[in-house]
């Protein structure tokens, strides 16, 4: 898994980035995750939970 920073727009000099974390396709499909699915996270400690809606 990756955590990458991506620029999204620069506005009067001004930059703006999101962050994506890239899951392997495998463990997509071992979650049975689909893509545009709605997921819900939260942090638990130093930890982020992701889990379908």
């Amino acid at each position: 898994m990756r955590l990458q920073k991506q620029k999204t727009r620069k506005v009067k000099g001004k930059e703006y980035f999101r962050w994506t974390v890239v899951i392997p396709p495998a463990k997509v499909r071992e979650l049975g995750w689909r893509e545009g699915q709605e997921l819900r996270q939260r942090i638990k400690g130093k930890r982020l939970v992701i889990e379908k809606d």
